[in-house]
């Protein structure tokens, strides 16, 4: 072993594959009689330092198993879609076969069995997973409602093309309709439809989401999303949700809020607003935290308060 000729680089700093490695003119003799290399489980290799790093054990498991792609919470992480703060960091690898393949049979892999159309699976990063839709459907069995609400919010929401690089939405209700409608007897596919019924576009995040349907939890009437302080003008002061009608905005405040450019960019908006005689309300972790209990009751509160402000109901009258 110690007069073993040096591993490629590329075999020292991740997972890799048996065809992989004889690829780089090793043999499978070699694998095993290499201190410094670890079987992970069939035809699965690792160096015996590497960290663990799920979009690596991912490639490699995609690449050992022809058919199979990954899928569920490990596609939804390599993706980067929203999920709860408690599968957020989950190292699970889960792995799909279509039914005509043996079931997976691998040591620390979930395994499914499941029936996809090929649109609905796609090669990223060099891994063959779920879509993006896909996936949200396959986790509607896993998450509680509001979390699968959250995941499509994110799926249809316009997105910033100054912030982000694309243009589109990662998909449509319709088209999330028209996938859940192939897919009649999947488990999960109830909650689905439900989620379907509560998504909106104009959530810019979970906590927005979360925060419009604790408000509909709560009896109180579905806001309006990114509301603009004045409308068709793309320079305008938005808040995050809001009711026009009666002149009261809210926002959401994250934690990049909290950044110096951002509070002085935020209290300019509020300031505008404010000005046009909205009032503003403003919520945070804490108020995500109590799941809008008390955010709830201060909406409520100022609604009841704008309706009898003689101002807004004279504006409420004449439609503005």
């Amino acid at each position: 072993m110690q007069n073993a000729a040096p591993l490629p680089p590329r075999l020292t700093a991740a997972p890799f594959t048996l065809d992989e490695a004889e690829a780089a003119g090793l043999k499978r003799s070699h694998l095993w009689n290499r201190a410094k290399i670890d079987g992970v489980s069939r035809g699965v290799y690792r160096p015996s330092d590497w960290d663990f790093e799920l979009s690596a054990a991912a490639r490699s498991l995609s690449a050992a198993t022809p058919g199979a792609w990954i899928s569920h919470v490990t596609a939804a992480r390599i993706h980067g879609t929203f999920l709860p703060p408690w599968l957020s960091d989950s190292n699970e690898l889960h792995l799909s076969k279509p039914r005509h393949l043996p079931s997976v049979r691998r040591k620390g892999v979930i395994g499914h069995t499941v029936v996809a159309s090929a649109d609905e699976i796609e090669y990223v990063q060099g891994i063959w997973m779920s879509t993006r839709s896909r996936t949200w459907l396959d986790l509607a069995r896993r998450l509680p409602l509001p979390d699968l609400v959250c995941m499509g919010d994110q799926l249809i929401r316009t997105p910033r093309p100054e912030f982000e690089e694309r243009e589109t939405a990662f998909t449509t209700l319709k088209a999330l309709r028209d996938l859940v409608g192939r897919h009649k007897n999947l488990q999960g596919v109830v909650r689905a439809r439900e989620a379907l019924d509560l998504m909106r576009v104009g959530a810019d995040s979970a906590p927005e989401s979360l925060l419009r349907l604790a408000m509909l939890d709560a009896g109180i009437p579905e806001p309006e999303l990114q509301v603009q302080l004045r409308q068709n003008d793309p320079f305008s002061p938005s808040a995050d949700l809001g009711f026009r009608a009666r002149r009261v905005a809210l926002q959401y405040d994250g934690g990049h809020h909290h950044e110096r450019e951002q509070i002085f960019s935020d209290r300019r908006r509020d300031k505008a607003f404010e000005a046009a005689g909205w009032t503003v309300l403003k919520f945070g972790k804490n108020d995500l935290a109590d799941n809008f209990s008390a955010a709830t009751q201060k909406i409520k509160s100022a609604l009841r308060s704008a309706w009898q402000d003689p101002a807004v109901s004279a504006g409420f009258s004449r439609g503005t």
